[in-house]
C-alpha cells in the first residue's frame, strides 16, 4: 500500500547511500538547490535525488548518557500488528489509517517517511497507560490509501488538522518523527487553539538560506516539448526498477540493518509493516510521484517559517548518532524558539522504536510537567 525503502541504480548499496535511502529531508526537505550541486551523472542524480526513502531508523539510545545503550526492547509491550489494520476514517473521499488506545489527555503519533502507525509500536501500549493515544497513517504511506494526488506537505498538514477537528475533537499534543516531525509543526502552526504541545524525533526539515536566489526560469518550447517528457520517461524507468527492489523484503531487512546500531527490533513485524503496504496496486505511481514532485519542490517551507508561527511548548527527542540529523540541528532549534525542551539520546534517527523505554519515558516526564487541562492559549 505504501512506497517503501530504495536502492541504488543497479550497484551495491555504499554505506552513504543508505544513509539517504530512509531519509530523504535532513538535507533536501527544504531546499533542492544542492540536489543539483552534486555529481552530475544521471546514475548519481537518480541515486541522490531519486533514490530516496526516509522515516525508518533508529539507533541505541541513553538519555543524557556516556555509554551506548545496545540491547533490545525487553518488556515493552508491543502493539499487535493486524494485518487489516485497526481503524479507519474518510478524508477527502480516502481511507485513512489509525490506531487509537487508551483513556485520557489525546497524544497524536505521525510516522516519518515510509513507514506507519505500526512503527509507534513499542510507545502505544506504555503512553496509552496514561493517555488516549492516536497514531495515524499519512496519506500515501502505511494502511491510508495510496492517492493519486499531487503530494505536498500541506496535504498532510491538512490531514492532521482535520483528525485532530474531527477525531480527536480536543486539545491534544502531537508528536513526530523525521517528516511526521514536520507535519506535527505545521499542523500545530495551523491548529493553534487545539494543539497545546509538540514533540519532535529527529525531524524533518531546514532552516532558510537568506543567501539562495531562486533559479526559476520560464520553459521554453524545446524543454515543454521534448526535454521534460523524455526526463519524465527516465525518471519513470529509473524509479519503477528502485521501487521494485526497495519492497524486496531481503533488501528492507538489509537497509534496516545497516542503520539501526542495535538491530534486534529489526525483525519481522517492522519488515511486514513496510513491505505489506507496498504490495497496493498504485503504491509504485505514489512512489514516483513523491520521489519526482514533492522531494525536489520544498523550498517553500522552512524551518524558521514555521517555528515563528509556532506557539505551545516543544520537546526536541534527539538521536545524536543520527547519521542524517544530527544533534546540531536540535541546539538550532533550540536557540530559535525558547519554549523548547531538549533531552539528548544516545541514538540514531528513530529512538522510539529500538531502545523505546527511554523514549518513552523523556516524553511522559515531558508530558506531565504540562498543564494539560489548562486551555491551549493559556500554555
Amino acid at each position: 500500500m505504501s512506497s517503501s525503502p530504495s536502492s541504488s541504480c543497479a550497484a551495491p548499496l555504499s554505506s552513504s547511500l543508505r544513509t539517504q535511502l530512509f531519509n530523504p529531508f535532513p538535507n533536501r526537505f527544504i531546499s533542492s538547490a544542492r540536489f543539483y550541486q552534486h555529481r552530475s551523472s544521471k546514475c548519481e542524480m537518480s541515486r541522490r535525488g531519486f533514490a530516496l526513502k526516509g522515516g525508518i531508523v533508529a539507533s541505541g539510545v541513553s538519555v543524557m548518557g556516556s555509554s551506548l545503550i545496545t540491547k533490545p526492547a525487553q518488556g515493552v509491550e508491543r502493539l499487535e500488528f493486524k494485518p487489516d489494520g485497526y481503524n479507519f476514517w474518510t478524508w477527502r473521499g480516502h481511507r485513512i489509517h489509525y490506531v487509537v488506545q487508551g483513556e485520557g489527555f489525546p497524544i497524536v503519533l505521525i510516522h516519518g517517511f515510509g513507514a506507519s502507525a505500526f512503527h509507534w509500536r513499542y510507545n502505544i501500549p506504555e503512553l496509552a497507560k496514561k493517555y488516549k493515544v492516536y497514531a495515524i497513517d499519512l496519506l500515501g504511506f502505511g494502511w491510508s490509501d495510496k492517492a493519486l494526488i499531487e503530494y505536498d506537505a500541506m496535504v498532510w498538514r491538512d490531514q492532521v488538522v482535520d483528525f485532530l477537528k474531527e477525531i480527536v475533537k480536543e486539545p491534544a499534543v502531537v508528536v513526530g518523527n523525521s517528516l511526521g516531525g514536520f507535519t506535527a509543526l505545521v499542523a500545530a502552526a495551523g491548529l493553534p487553539e487545539q494543539v497545546v504541545g509538540v514533540a519532535l524525533l529527529n525531524s524533518a526539515g531546514q532552516f532558510g538560506n537568506a543567501n539562495s536566489k531562486s533559479n526559476e526560469s520560464e520553459e521554453t518550447l524545446l524543454q515543454k516539448a521534448i526535454v521534460k517528457p523524455l526526463k519524465e520517461i527516465f525518471q519513470r524507468i529509473v524509479l519503477g526498477f528502485l521501487f521494485w527492489q526497495a519492497k524486496q523484503p531481503a533488501r528492507i531487512e538489509s537497509v534496516l540493518k545497516s542503520v539501526y546500531i542495535n538491530s534486534s527490533n529489526v525483525d519481522d513485524y517492522l519488515v511486514e509493516s513496510i513491505t505489506r503496504p507496498a504490495a497496493d496496486p498504485n503504491a509504485g505511481e505514489v512512489y514516483y510521484r513523491l520521489m519526482t514532485r514533492f522531494m525536489l519542490n520544498q523550498s517553500k517551507y522552512t524551518l524558521d517559517g514555521v517555528l515563528s508561527e509556532l506557539s505551545c511548548p516543544l520537546l526536541l527527542l534527539w538521536g545524536d548518532l543520527d547519521p542524517w540529523v544530527g544533534p546540531a540541528k536540535a541546539n538550532r532549534i533550540k536557540e530559535f524558539y525558547p519554549k523548547t525542551s531538549l533531552v539528548n539520546l544516545k541514538a540514531g534517527h528513530c529512538p522510539h522504536d529500538e531502545v523505546p523505554e527511554l523514549a518513552n519515558k523523556a516524553l511522559l516526564d515531558w508530558l506531565s510537567g504540562l498543564t494539560l487541562e489548562a486551555s491551549p492559549q493559556s500554555l
